[in-house]
């Protein structure tokens, strides 16, 4: 595969002229990434739906995966935040042979022939994404072994062999091994007797050759780590580190007295989260049921990929290959640490010089100014829209403020809230339980259904019913992914709503990592909108109007066609037309289609996307005026915001929604429209600031590569997230004139 080879250090650099475009600089980049898409010639007669005019998906997300672990090669980052992107560009890797390489596998298994829009069976995606993700894992090993670990290394942070260590550290390590960590281990001998055993998902395990001294008989046995308690021990230095499978490998004669060991290698699996089960045949059974179903039968799922140590003798191999039903295709070898995502724990060690400087979120000028008055928050949003921006504005101090203070208001009468994910101790969940005992109405959804929260949510479920709130689960056959709260408020002249609409989770630690957008109203129009749809969600009135809110499936699709329809109208009439959009993944094929149509008219077209894309920017004839740019940094970039130029009298949303078919087709999601002059200006200042970013930015080339935006110098370096951060302690956030869109 001519473009997943090894990784070259030192590429051609850009840099960004006055125009907004890349240049070639004159000092080389540190560092570039394979390219994992491979889009074929468009044909000269191709029309917008050929295949070559899009990017497969699962290839697309796996570029998006170099440029998070191209995070951990950039010597401007700190130490221990390039090991933390390590972790989670493993972390993200385990979770892409789990859901994408799972799902592949399942259709292919079925006989699937259909083809995705880049015109490729699942039997053709899955030996594409085998050779990039071949590369991927070599590269990541790699970056660990000889880059990151010789750096830790030089500032005292150093996992350190057993073989190293000196007579005391030994004795006091082996001494550990048999107080804590003998009693718990559990070796499973696998013989006519003792079938081969069950391995759980993503966990570490010895696969041990014995034989008997007296017999010459061979035998086998499976032993796993017991990581819940930790995996890094301490020695006496405090930050060298011991892995507990190399005590545990060292100390394994223990585990079988009578037996030698002949090798003793770690391996680890990955199983896929496709369960495969119908949810049409549900037997009566109620959603919750389905879904605890569903988890007990992830447990059993197929194995998708094998990890082992390159050592590990062939004959084993070929005996873990077997009982698991892989192929040889399905092994990744590693020459270093099993398991790149359990070094988290080093990149929180209290080392600040080694990590970003530290930055506490801001609470809103206007709420800071009103905790003293009688009607708080409430008093702040009817005065106009407020707009919050995570992380850089505290969801302490005002998504959460907003509920606590509803749940304590005596004039509040109900709440109603979407839940997709939150945290275990959730003070959202909190206010909402004290709310409900306090004597209002609280209806919550729960999406049962939030993939790797199922069971997390289901014991919100329980918790929330137990102090009286009206729990849903949400909608038969779509997943509600709408991030809204309303509250309905006894005042003077009659009942009043209060909403919130975000494009995050209501997740209080998520909220201080990934950015985030909540608009807060008491538009009555908005309000009698989110009436309108919660009454869908938790009752039987599927058929309801809404006279500003866009709600998915229903309407969202439409509703932005429409908006770069009436741009290339314009474009074709010769006036001004801009399309600005800002989203996680870009996908789905009608909206990618109208984009084309759209760039073929004239109108200039910038998407901001941090993760995957199907659409294939600068193609002559299709895209030649739209860019696309991904940016990744400190924070996780999660907001979605919208910009429509509109003849001069712009447009612009917010919501839960990407332009992605899940979204569109699958799940309950919300778009809202900014009506207030203030809070739309500050969005298109945003979008601005994003497009002017140099720092994070990575572009995107119509043959699929990205490029990293890199200034010749530091100084021109202009990095999204440290100007926001400046901006919100400067208490300017606010503040900004509108920037020309351009």
């Amino acid at each position: 595969m001519p473009d997943s080879e090894p990784l070259d250090l030192a590429p051609e650099a850009t840099v960004p002229s006055g125009d907004g475009h890349a240049e070639p600089a004159a000092s080389p980049v540190p560092f570039s990434v394979p390219r994992a898409t491979h889009p074929r010639p468009v044909p000269k007669r191709a029309r917008v739906d050929h295949p070559s005019l899009f990017f497969n998906r699962e290839l697309s997300w796996l570029d998006f995966n170099w440029r998070v672990l191209a995070q951990s090669f950039d010597d401007r980052t700190p130490l221990l935040e390039r090991l933390r992107f390590l972790a989670i560009a493993a972390s993200n890797f385990d979770e892409f042979f789990r859901k994408r390489v799972g799902a592949l596998k399942m259709q292919h298994a079925a006989g699937v022939a259909s083809r995705t829009p880049d015109g490729r069976t699942p039997e053709q995606q899955l030996v594409l994404c085998r050779s990039s993700a071949l590369t991927f894992f070599e590269t990541m090993n790699a970056t660990w072994q000889h880059t990151l670990a010789p750096l830790l290394a030089e500032h005292g942070v150093e996992i350190v062999a057993y073989e190293r260590l000196d007579a005391e550290e030994r004795r006091r390590l082996d001494r550990h091994f048999q107080q804590h960590v003998f009693p718990v281990l559990t070796p499973l001998a696998v013989d006519p007797g003792h079938p081969f055993p069950f391995i759980s998902d993503l966990s570490l395990s010895f696969a041990v050759q014995l034989r008997h001294p007296k017999r010459g008989t061979e035998h086998f046995a499976r032993l796993k780590v017991p990581t819940a308690r930790g995996r890094w021990l301490a020695l006496d230095e405090p930050h060298r580190f011991l892995p507990l499978e190399d005590l545990i490998r060292h100390n394994m004669p223990d585990l079988f007295r009578g037996m030698e060991i002949v090798s003793a290698h770690l391996f680890r699996i990955t199983r896929s989260v496709e369960t495969g089960r119908d949810d049409d045949d549900d037997d009566g059974e109620t959603l919750v049921e389905i879904i605890e179903d569903e988890l007990r039968e992830r447990r059993f799922a197929p194995v998708v990929r094998l990890e082992v140590e390159a050592s590990m003798p062939s004959p084993v191999r070929a005996l873990l290959q077997e009982e698991l039903g892989l192929s040889a295709g399905d092994v990744y070898e590693s020459e270093t640490l099993l398991d790149l995502s359990g070094l988290m724990p080093l990149a929180n060690l209290p080392l600040p010089d080694l990590q970003f400087p530290s930055f506490e979120p801001v609470v809103p000028v206007r709420l800071s100014r009103s905790r003293d008055t009688s009607d708080g928050i409430f008093g702040v949003i009817r005065e106009g829209d407020l707009l919050v921006h995570h992380p850089f504005e505290s969801f302490r101090g005002s998504v959460q403020r907003f509920l606590e203070e509803a749940a304590a208001d005596e004039q509040v009468v109900a709440i109603k809230q979407t839940l997709y994910r939150t945290s275990d101790d959730s003070p959202i969940v909190a206010a909402l339980m004290r709310a409900a005992e306090a004597g209002k109405q609280v209806a919550v959804l729960v999406e049962v259904q939030a993939r790797f929260d199922e069971a997390n949510n289901l014991e919100h479920i329980e918790r929330l019913e137990k102090a009286g709130v009206h729990v849903t689960y949400g909608v038969v056959g779509l997943k509600t992914h709408a991030k809204v709260i309303l509250v309905v408020r006894e005042e003077e002249d009659g009942l009043r709503t209060y909403s919130h609409f975000g494009t995050g989770n209501y997740h209080p630690r998520t909220a201080r990592l990934y950015t985030d957008l909540g608009l807060f109203t008491a538009r009555p129009e908005l309000g009698s909108d989110l009436v309108n749809l919660f009454h869908y969600l938790t009752g039987y009135a599927p058929e309801q109007h809404y006279k500003r809110l866009l709600v998915a499936p229903r309407d969202v699709r439409k509703a932005f066609i429409e908006c770069i329809r009436l741009e290339a109208a314009a474009a074709r009439r010769g006036e001004p037309a801009r399309i600005v959009a800002k989203m996680n993944a870009l996908d789905d094929v009608p909206i990618i289609e109208e984009l084309y149509k759209a760039s073929a008219a004239g109108v200039e077209i910038d998407l901001i996307i941090r993760g995957h894309c199907r659409l294939r920017p600068g193609l002559e004839r299709f895209s030649s005026t739209i860019r696309v740019r991904s940016i990744l940094g400190r924070f996780l970039e999660h907001s979605r915001v919208f910009y429509f130029e509109n003849g001069g009298e712009p447009r612009v949303f917010i919501g839960s929604a990407d332009w992605q078919r899940r979204n569109l087709d699958d799940r309950v999601e919300t778009i809202v429209e900014v009506d207030d002059e203030k809070v739309r200006n500050r969005l298109v200042r945003l979008l601005g600031l994003c497009l002017d970013d140099t720092r994070q930015s990575w572009t995107l080339a119509e043959d699929g590569t990205y490029t990293l935006l890199y200034p010749k110098t530091e100084a021109e370096a202009v990095g999204i997230h440290n100007r926001l951060m400046e901006r919100a302690h400067l208490r300017k956030i606010e503040e900004d004139a509108p920037w020309d869109i351009g």
